[in-house]
């Protein structure tokens, strides 16, 4: 690829720095059991000092830009144009647990359009990156969608409502339409991580529900660049506010979104 644009530098060294920080808590969840802390404690703990810290380094290397971040919510800059879209930690569950499958996500938006992105799982080391116009990475191998056209052949990601969240009956009826037909489906705990491997051709589509834009921003643009295609869940045309969202190839998209159809008719 060559090096990295001024853009990308600064995106993917604040998320390292941010997943240097995730990964020295992470080493610590294992005491959670005799922490007077308690468990969402630590998290929220940890995942705000990761936003802190991306909060500040951006704010230092592009001054005026504004914010849309889990914990702080919307911060407008001086700059109208630019906004970033950051999760400090999408995968809370996965965190809290001990599953090295979590993410730090940062994607910018300008002029209303997502033109870069950067997912970095920091147990792994592995740092995903696209730009607009430049195509999608990891590290330095550029990355590709499945080409896979056969359903049947496919495996899908997904993630499900758990606890107190809304849409059971209707993920159990799309989910009736869809895994009979695949080769497998898969539910990882983080909707960046999966729209990262579907960019990356390890899934070879995904769908979900009801997510919020910092957890799909940065994984839109990687998804776009490795040649794939992303769409509204219900053909709508605003992903980012639905949160609703299929991706896949072409074709995988189609029957995706088809399934997805006939499941809510």
């Amino acid at each position: 690829m060559g090096a990295l644009s001024p853009l990308l530098t600064v995106m993917t060294e604040v998320a390292a720095r941010a997943g240097r920080s995730l990964n020295r808590d992470f080493r610590d969840v294992e005491h959670l059991q005799v922490s007077r802390k308690g468990p969402a404690d630590f998290v929220s703990i940890a995942d705000k000092k990761a936003e802190d810290i991306i909060y500040d380094r951006l704010t230092q290397a592009r001054p005026g830009y504004g914010f849309l971040m889990e914990e702080r919510g919307v911060v407008e800059g001086t700059d109208r144009s630019h906004r970033w879209i950051v999760d400090p930690l999408d995968g809370t569950l996965n965190f809290l647990h001990g599953m090295p499958h979590f993410a730090v996500s940062i994607a910018l938006e300008r002029e209303g359009e997502l033109v870069a992105g950067v997912i970095y799982n920091p147990a792994t080391d592995e740092m995903f990156h696209a730009e607009k116009g430049r195509g999608a990475w990891l590290a330095d191998r550029r990355l590709r969608v499945a080409n896979r056209k056969h359903f049947d052949e496919a495996v899908i990601a997904t993630g499900m409502p758990f606890m107190g969240k809304t849409g059971h009956a209707r993920f159990l009826k799309e989910l009736h339409q869809i895994m009979p037909y695949t080769a497998g489906i898969r539910r990882m705990g983080s909707a960046a991580l999966d729209l990262a491997w579907v960019a990356a051709g390890r899934y070879d589509g995904f769908w979900e529900r009801n997510l919020k834009s910092w957890d799909i921003a940065a994984g839109i643009v990687l998804v776009k660049e490795a040649g794939g295609f992303v769409a509204e869940a219900d053909g709508g045309e605003d992903i980012l506010r639905t949160g609703n969202i299929a991706a896949g190839n072409e074709d995988m998209l189609a029957e995706l979104t088809a399934r997805l159809k006939t499941a809510s008719a």
